[in-house]
């Protein structure tokens, strides 16, 4: 890799905040290309939805000759050490310390870490992530600090030399989700607003059920985050 790089890598599970984030890297590098991974996880649907999306960013006039090849991991190992409700058919509830049990450990950092072997390997300098800790559940790794040191512990143990060094990017790191919605609108119009509404899903149940914000159970943490940010995004704009 050369310092001017300018291709880049998105960790794009299929959901709204990692829609938006490749929606944004299509409208910043030369060339994209997504990785998603599957740990075992209870809304796998996310996944299904994956392909149809990027085919909507494949038809764009400008990002789509920008959209590389796609890359999907599996990390059934994940999942197996993974006692927490997005890994098992329990309930979605807190637990001592102030943490959900939707907080899958070390998940943000096992993703980044394979995402930046594979980035090596495809000569991806930049690496681009939907993590935030606006609105978010308080999940570790999440935060801006986290994201940083691994930044540093990845260019430590992969590149040799200032020239091939990691970016890497949180583009929604101090958005909340109405802001989310708001950086959508912006990079893609009314066009890409509506291709995450339907083409994406959030819920952590893997509930199909239509909203207006989406598609989902309507009462999970991920789905009420969606939710608030879609009615104030319209809210704002009326």
């Amino acid at each position: 890799m050369t310092a001017d790089n300018d291709r880049a890598l998105v960790l794009f599970s299929g959901g709204q905040d990692s829609a938006t984030c490749l929606a944004w890297a299509l409208d910043r590098f030369a060339h994209v290309e997504t990785i998603g991974f599957d740990y075992g996880q209870r809304h796998r649907v996310e996944l299904e939805l994956r392909g149809g999306f990027r085919d909507a960013m494949a038809r764009h006039a400008v990002w789509g000759s920008r959209l590389g090849p796609d890359h999907l991991l599996d990390l059934a190992s994940l999942g197996a050490i993974s006692e927490t409700s997005l890994t098992r058919e329990v309930a979605i509830e807190m637990e001592t310390g102030g943490l959900p049990n939707t907080f899958v450990p070390g998940r943000n950092l096992i993703f980044l870490t394979f995402a930046a072997a594979l980035a090596f390997r495809r000569e991806l300098r930049h690496i681009v992530t939907g993590v935030c800790e606006t609105d978010y559940s308080g999940y570790p790794d999440c935060r801006d600090d986290t994201i940083k040191a691994l930044q540093v512990a990845l260019n430590l143990g992969m590149n040799p030399s200032p020239p091939g060094r990691f970016v890497l990017h949180t583009p929604l790191m101090w958005r909340d989700k109405r802001a989310t919605w708001t950086l959508a609108e912006a990079l893609g119009g009314g066009a890409l607003v509506k291709a995450i509404r339907a083409g994406t899903h959030s819920c952590y149940l893997g509930d199909r059920t239509p909203r207006d914000w989406g598609a989902g159970c309507g009462t999970c943490p991920a789905c009420e985050l969606r939710a608030k940010g879609w009615h104030a995004y319209v809210e704002g704009r009326a």
